[in-house]
């Protein structure tokens, strides 16, 4: 399949402060409850014959986002010039969270216009642009579970999240057939999409061959396992490839005593990529603007395995779990680092 090469446009306006604290809560509305447990869906038991219809990848309009197109993930910074995807020497596959908050099945529907609007705005769009200056940005539609998923205890939630799994290894088997040619592979995820991209992390890149192609994955917003894997380490550095980071945020000075999806044994500061306890500070956050000049001073440090933020970021200083902004805390020092482990892995492998 052929696609028309672009130069994306700077069709971003700059925001007022109005506009991008009505933006916020928008996201706030759609996202931030992805744990909460005051949903009751009331759904009949899990049963993969009453999912909707599966996505045909072979199809553009079953991806979000793909090369040589104008898609929500092409957006720069106000001091980047988009870089043409024929330049870019590696592929970024993207795991986009959960949006799908309630509906009359466990699995959403890739054919619903208004939640692929929701997805294609706010995660895909401030989440997935991080990488487009390094990478070709491809990010499939899939039947995510519905948020009830994560605290059903009657079973049908973890057989949607596998059905959900199943779209999510369509697809990549879909990308390694037919578009990426060989070429190095970052992926990327948040929240439910680490959900899935764990699981794609160990079925695919867990054996020599396909680690070699990982530059690197950035699998945010829930629990990692180093056990889950056999060759695969995290990162230790801010150049090491062939590995993989993850952390889930929360305001500086909090703890939760209980156990939430968050909670793993791996956690990379992404302001050192490091895993130790150093508190380093950055002025790298953009939250819903990405052409908005003003950046948000942010520090970080671990504790435990919790990443402890401090932030000025409008509406997220005062909250306890920053899992919204996961990505968007570091915005510009995840963008940089990205293409600091390209730079690496060129010139090691």
């Amino acid at each position: 399949m052929r696609f028309k090469a672009f130069h994306a446009p700077d069709f971003l306006e700059l925001a007022s402060q109005r506009t991008v604290v009505l933006r916020c809560l928008a996201v706030i509305c759609g996202l931030c409850c992805q744990f909460s447990l005051g949903f009751s869906q009331h759904l009949p038991p899990f049963s993969a014959k009453d999912q909707p219809a599966a996505p045909d990848y072979s199809q553009e309009k079953y991806w979000s986002a793909l090369p040589f197109r104008k898609d929500a993930p092409d957006k720069t910074p106000y001091d980047e010039k988009w870089v043409s995807d024929s330049l870019k020497k590696v592929d970024v596959f993207y795991i986009y969270p959960t949006l799908f908050m309630n509906g009359k099945t466990w699995n959403a529907d890739v054919d619903k216009k208004s939640l692929n609007r929701r997805i294609d705005h706010f995660p895909v769009k401030l989440q997935a642009s991080i990488f487009n200056g390094v990478g070709r940005v491809y990010a499939p539609r899939y039947r995510q579970a519905i948020i009830d998923s994560y605290h059903d205890t009657t079973g049908s939630g973890q057989k949607a999240l596998d059905f959900a799994y199943e779209d999510i290894k369509v697809a990549f088997e879909y990308y390694l057939a037919n578009y990426n040619q060989g070429r190095p592979i970052i992926i990327a995820s948040h929240s439910q999409g680490t959900t899935h991209s764990r699981r794609l992390l160990k079925d695919y890149f867990d054996n020599p061959e396909m680690k070699a192609k990982l530059v690197c994955a950035y699998a945010v917003g829930f629990a990692l396992h180093q056990a889950d894997y056999q060759i695969l380490t995290p990162c230790d550095s801010a150049t090491q490839t062939n590995c993989y980071v993850g952390w889930a945020s929360f305001r500086e000075g909090y703890r939760y005593e209980g156990e939430l999806p968050y909670f793993g044994d791996v956690c990379v500061n992404p302001l050192s990529w490091t895993r130790d306890s150093v508190s380093v500070q950055a002025w790298p956050g953009i939250l819903l603007n990405i052409k908005r000049k003003r950046a948000y001073q942010s520090s970080a440090q671990i504790m435990g395995k919790q990443l402890m933020v401090h932030t000025k970021m409008p509406l997220m200083r005062h909250r306890d779990v920053l899992h919204l902004v996961d990505f968007n805390l570091f915005w510009r020092e995840i963008r940089r680092n990205a293409k600091d482990r390209v730079n690496a892995y060129f010139e090691t492998h």
